[in-house]
């Protein structure tokens, strides 16, 4: 009776052992695969993004609001000739556009009127210049055809300030785009020319010395 009882304690301590020890080891397989995985993550390092402009977006930048294509470039220091431009045009169109319709309106006048008004504020004699009269412009025919040539040259000087102005809007446009496209275009201060001599042949098998001349830029 008491080796049975030994023999029944001996077998369970052992079976207590068998089952504690997968137990153990799956624990511990588990927590070293947990560490394995959270030990060999590292951080990815950070890139660096070199930013290139887009043509067709500086395009439309430059075509909305003129100038915003090369700020969009960071061409900053072409803003000046952009805006400067566009100010010397407008002022162009403004003075031309003026002085057109000044002597439109006294070449219409002096036309309408049968006798010559004595008033200095009447169109034709408020554009005279100081100290002249319309006699001394040389009388009523040749003033008014001085005020036709005058009405023709301000509305041509007018039109090209436009014409200008358009010129200077499709020019800028043009300049962001290439400036975009251009914009990681290098260009190596060194420039070198080599020059060899060089033996060709041609078709007739026939040789010939030449001079090669290569430019590395």
């Amino acid at each position: 009776m008491r080796k049975l009882i030994i023999a029944i304690f001996l077998f369970t301590s052992f079976a207590a052992r068998a089952i504690v020890v997968p137990d153990t080891t799956v624990v511990v397989q588990t927590v070293d695969t947990v560490f394995a995985t959270s030990t060999n993550t590292t951080p990815a390092k950070d890139s660096v993004v070199v930013w290139k402009p887009i043509p067709s977006q500086a395009v439309w930048m430059a075509a909305v609001v003129p100038g915003l294509g090369q700020i969009y470039n960071r061409s900053y220091w072409k803003l000046p000739i952009v805006y400067g431009g566009f100010m010397g045009c407008a002022y162009a169109i403004t003075w031309n556009g003026g002085l057109y319709r000044d002597y439109k309106e006294a070449y219409r006048d002096i036309l309408t009127d049968t006798e010559l008004s004595t008033d200095p504020t009447r169109s034709y004699n408020a554009i005279l210049p100081s100290g002249y009269t319309i006699e001394s412009m040389g009388g009523r025919s040749q003033y008014t055809s001085t005020l036709r040539t005058r009405v023709n040259t301000y509305r041509r000087y007018r039109d090209i300030s436009i014409v200008a102005t358009v010129l200077v809007y499709v020019l800028s446009i043009i300049d962001a785009y290439v400036d975009a496209q251009l914009y990681d275009f290098d260009i190596s201060p060194d420039l070198t020319i080599n020059v060899e001599p060089q033996v060709e042949y041609d078709f007739m098998r026939q040789r010939s010395t030449e001079v090669k001349v290569a430019i590395n830029f």
